[in-house]
This record gives C-alpha cells, sequence and structure tokens, in this order.
C-alpha cells in the first residue's frame, strides 16, 4: 500500500532528479513578456495614501486591497499575501513561481507600471515542484507527507527483506552495498 502510494511521487522526483543532475546540458528557452502602462491619477493617489504605513514597516507592504484587484483585474496576478518593496521613487512587487519569475515595478514619479514574467518551459517547472521552489504551502505539505510515506515505504521494504533473506543469500551484500557505494563515491569522489 505504501508502495502505490509513492508511485507518482517517485516517478516524478526520480525523472526531475535526473533533469536537475543534468540541467546544464538541457538547453532552456526562456519566453520573456514585458507589459507597460500609465496608472491613472486617482489609482496613484490611492497608492501615495499607503505609503507612510509601508515606508514604517521598514519598506515592505502589501499592495492596498483595492490596488490588488485592480493589478489582479488588469495584469492577471495574484499580489494577495505578497509583501512589495517600497520607496519614495517606486514599489516593486516580486512575483516567484515555479517554471519562471514575474516582477511588477510602479514608478510613483510618473505614475508608470512595468509588469515583466519569465516562463522558463514545463521543464524548469517540474524541477521546482522537485526542489519545493516557490510552490507555497500546499505543494510543501505534499513533499513532507510524500517524503515520510517514501520512509514508510522504505522500512517495511526492509522489514520484509528480512522475512525473505533466509531464502535470498545475496540480500544482505545487495543491501551493504546499496550504503557502501554512495558512501565510497562520497567520501572519494565528491571535494
Amino acid at each position: 500500500v505504501s508502495s502505490a502510494l509513492c508511485l507518482v511521487g517517485l516517478l516524478l522526483f526520480s525523472v526531475t532528479g535526473f533533469t536537475l543532475n543534468h540541467a546544464g546540458q538541457i538547453e532552456a528557452k526562456p519566453k520573456i513578456e514585458n507589459r507597460t502602462t500609465q496608472v491613472e491619477e486617482p489609482v496613484l493617489r490611492d497608492v501615495m495614501q499607503h505609503m507612510p504605513a509601508a515606508l514604517a514597516k521598514q519598506g515592505r507592504a502589501e499592495p492596498p486591497p483595492a490596488r490588488q484587484s485592480w493589478i489582479r483585474d488588469k495584469w492577471e496576478v495574484a499580489p494577495a499575501g505578497r509583501e512589495a518593496e517600497w520607496s519614495k521613487e517606486e514599489i516593486y512587487l516580486s512575483l516567484p513561481r515555479p517554471g519562471g519569475d514575474a516582477w511588477l515595478r510602479l514608478n510613483l514619479q510618473d505614475g508608470e507600471l512595468e509588469y515583466e514574467r519569465t516562463d522558463r518551459g514545463w521543464l524548469s517547472y517540474f524541477n521546482d515542484l522537485h526542489k519545493g521552489r516557490n510552490t507555497g504551502a500546499a505543494w510543501s505539505w505534499f513533499i513532507d507527507i510524500f517524503a515520510a510515506a517514501a520512509l514508510v515505504f522504505s522500512l517495511t521494504g526492509l522489514f520484509i527483506l528480512k522475512m525473505h533473506a533466509g531464502n535470498r543469500p545475496f540480500t544482505w551484500p545487495m543491501t551493504a552495498m546499496g550504503l557502501v557505494i554512495p558512501l565510497l563515491l562520497a567520501l572519494l569522489f565528491i571535494h
């Protein structure tokens, strides 16, 4: 049962482990999307009203709630729960995500709003899932639960090995090789 629970996760993490190990040999062509617009005066005024509070928090605060919905509607970006960097010149909102990156910058002097999104492709997306990079709490919980299930899978496999070891003389030498080979490689070849 534990192996059935781990099957898809083991496949995903095995394949992405291979692609991560050979990342330098796999060519990626990121797609970069840039958009700019002028923010209307009432919107800019509303943002400026929130500036003293943001600067009081060492220059980091979420965009104002009304502006979050405006950003979401205009740019299809979800800024909720993300703190922006506020200064007297600009507001910069970093929007990292698996398989890419994005950011939003509002120039407070002239009202120019710039958005850039980089997509590094599906391979990068799955590699970031493997590392848990910019994936959020739900994926982090999945990785932890999967790791626990894989641990149960390994330990129950060890008990099954013990049950059948009497009939298979190579059981314990092979199990020991599974420990000794990585240990020797680490001691001799990793500097």
